[in-house]
């Protein structure tokens, strides 16, 4: 079976940055998305003859997306050789008054999703002596967030369980990193209703294409944890050093739309 990329929230963002580098250095790559126009589009782009990139418009808060992943790898004699869990969203409001359904959603697609295709490849990963995991979590992950609580600890989740795996894969060849940017300069923010915030708008924002390159750089090296931009590692120094009962009493502030 051929190494191939597995890069999901493929169609924008960051997921299009990881799937140009991937794309670069000649690999294998397949795209997972829900739009399937999208990934189609970059598709074409980057490899115009259609032979090394192929597309999965899938769902992953489905609970037989794993399954189905799996059944197209095979299917194309490919085997997960990079895994970049890059699918996640978020919603602003405050727990209470939002819908259910889409708060689980994110824990589905946010944790779950990307769990679920850690467990399926790590595995083979340990068996063949090498593969590279990069989950992309975000400085969110080391605060609680009120007005956006499941968003946080999705987030949260994704740096406790890169760490630990880090620990149980030490010196089989397997390594697994943690990307945990800022705000980016990509329609997330937009989408979860969260742009107008006093936090959001303290935070500079990057560029995703230079996320990217300094989270692939990580993963190939082999870190554990990839932390871009100076203010962002400034405000998880802070969030350490500061009371709990601080950090909350600053976030719930900074979590109110202007």
């Amino acid at each position: 079976m051929q190494p191939a990329v597995v890069v999901t929230g493929a169609s924008s963002g960051l997921g299009v940055a990881f799937a140009r580098l991937a794309a670069a250095e000649g690999r294998n790559v397949i795209l997972i998305a829900r739009s399937l126009p999208e990934l189609e589009r970059l598709a074409g782009d980057l490899d115009p003859s259609g032979t090394s990139v192929v597309v999965l418009g899938l769902d992953l808060a489905r609970p037989d997306a794993g399954d189905v992943i799996a059944r197209e790898l095979e299917a194309r004699n490919l085997h997960c050789d990079i895994l970049i869990n890059n699918a996640g969203f978020g919603l602003f409001g405050e727990a209470a008054e939002l819908d259910r359904e889409q708060q689980l959603g994110i824990i589905n697609v946010n944790t779950r999703a990307a769990t679920d295709l850690m467990l399926r490849v790590l595995p083979a990963m340990v068996a063949r002596g090498g593969g590279r995991i990069l989950n992309v979590g975000s400085v969110a992950g080391f605060a609680p967030g009120p007005r956006m609580a499941v968003y946080f600890a999705s987030k949260a989740y994704l740096v406790s369980l890169s760490q630990s795996l880090t620990q149980e894969v030490k010196g089989t060849g397997v390594t697994v990193t943690c990307l945990c940017p800022g705000p980016l300069r990509t329609p997330f923010l937009a989408l979860a209703g969260a742009s107008q915030t006093r936090l959001f708008k303290l935070l500079s924002k990057l560029d995703a294409e230079d996320v990217a390159r300094a989270g692939w750089a990580a993963m190939k090296a082999g870190r554990t944890l990839c932390v871009p931009g100076a203010g962002n590692k400034v405000a998880i120094a802070a969030i350490r050093f500061l009371p709990r009962a601080a950090v909350l009493a600053i976030l719930e502030r900074l979590q109110r739309k202007r």
